[in-house]
């Protein structure tokens, strides 16, 4: 047995309106703001009622009085299923940027068919709400300046956010040598500086400790080079300072 999590459109019209006969007109004979939504509205033929949000209801004119045949309404459903579709989306982003397969993830959850989710993906790009490129951009420079992560470690974490593969190695490559290697020096000192041992424990636990954060292998031994040289000239400046 086959369960669908998303139904089309289609599918969703006839769940909606599967109770309205075909070949009459329907006519509005009341609208009512649903409880505990300020934006929904149901609508109501008599016997029969469906619910849409408030402006599809306006766009559609469904007022009291106002008559349909079972064919408008179905069109009305689907523009209300990419309504919702839509204000979840906003609703999404309100607390921080998403990609789009987080987007498409989060949508899918909410029982969105896949034909409106593609619909409203590609509204929130134009709209520049979505945008994957700055995504990747941004979140890159601040894994590097403000997490102290490596590219290997961001490279992975953009793969999980569904960030394609182009767009991921051009937001590295706006990340200069410099820049990861003064990432990679700053969380490789505090490191070293906390070990308690001789220099090979400091060398071996600091480069473990930044491999995993993401470095690569040249870029940790240039930082365990510079910091095995700067202990070397502590230990210089304690026997001029400090003399047996």
């Amino acid at each position: 047995m086959v369960i669908q999590l998303n139904p089309e459109p289609e599918e969703q019209d006839e769940q909606v309106l599967a109770d309205f006969p075909a070949d009459e007109l329907l006519v509005i004979t009341r609208v009512e703001r649903q409880k505990k939504s300020d934006h929904r509205y149901i609508i109501h033929f008599g016997a029969y009622q469906m619910t849409v949000h408030e402006d599809v209801m306006i766009k559609y004119r469904m007022i009291t009085g106002s008559s349909f045949m079972k064919a408008d309404l179905e069109e009305i459903v689907v523009a209300d299923e990419r309504q919702r579709a839509y204000v979840e989306g906003l609703r999404y982003l309100e607390r921080k940027p998403r990609t789009s397969q987080e987007m498409a993830r989060r949508l899918r959850e909410k029982e969105i068919g896949e034909t409106i989710i593609a619909e409203v993906l590609l509204r929130l790009q134009q709209e520049r709400l979505l945008d994957d490129p700055l995504y990747a951009k941004q979140w890159a420079e601040q894994r590097i300046t403000s997490q102290r992560k490596g590219k290997l470690w961001i490279r992975q974490e953009l793969r999980e956010k569904g960030i394609d593969k182009s767009l991921i190695s051009e937001a590295l490559e706006n990340i200069t040598p410099e820049q990861e290697l003064e990432s990679a020096l700053q969380t490789g000192r505090k490191k070293w500086n906390l070990i308690r041992g001789d220099v090979n424990d400091k060398r071996r636990k600091t480069g473990a400790f930044l491999m995993r954060r993401g470095f690569s292998g040249d870029m940790v031994r240039q930082v365990l080079n510079i910091l095995r040289g700067e202990e070397d000239f502590e230990g210089e400046e304690e026997e001029i300072y400090f003399p047996d």
